[in-house]
């Protein structure tokens, strides 16, 4: 049986649904992810877009990511609270903001991506696969 998460923005405006169980998780530590995140890092969990469900309106903001795809990012308009973002190379896949969890204890890191830009002062967590870059993607993915 699929997990049931819930999440939403700091002002209440944006809430949202996953019904399904993540695909992935994971803390990012390129410079998109470090700006957007105010941070050292981004922490993020993936899930099939099709699972997801939203109430509120979402802002969205495109550019190129590391793979050179291009990827949108989704913020409430009115606090500013990063919640989504969706990669033209991952279709079908919304990764969602670990920290706009309602129970973040939901969220455990497998992963670090983009390790290589991580910051002196916000080093990859010690014990889980730590990629220097984005990790090649596996067969049948």
């Amino acid at each position: 049986m699929a997990q049931t998460l819930t999440g939403g923005c700091l002002c209440g405006a944006v809430r949202y649904k996953v019904s399904a169980d993540m695909i992935f998780s994971g803390k990012c530590y390129c410079e998109d992810c470090r700006k957007t995140g105010s941070t050292g890092h981004g922490s993020v969990f993936a899930v099939p877009e099709q699972s997801v469900s939203t109430t509120g309106k979402l802002t969205t903001y495109k550019k190129l990511g590391g793979s050179g795809q291009p990827i949108t990012r989704r913020f409430c308009p009115v606090c500013g609270s990063r919640i989504s973002a969706t990669a033209e190379v991952m279709p079908g896949v919304m990764m969602i903001t670990a920290s706009s969890l309602d129970d973040p204890e939901k969220f455990v890191t497998q992963m670090s991506v983009f390790a290589s830009r991580a910051p002196s002062w916000d080093r990859p967590p010690e014990g889980i696969p730590a990629f220097p870059e984005m990790p090649p993607p596996q067969p049948g993915h």
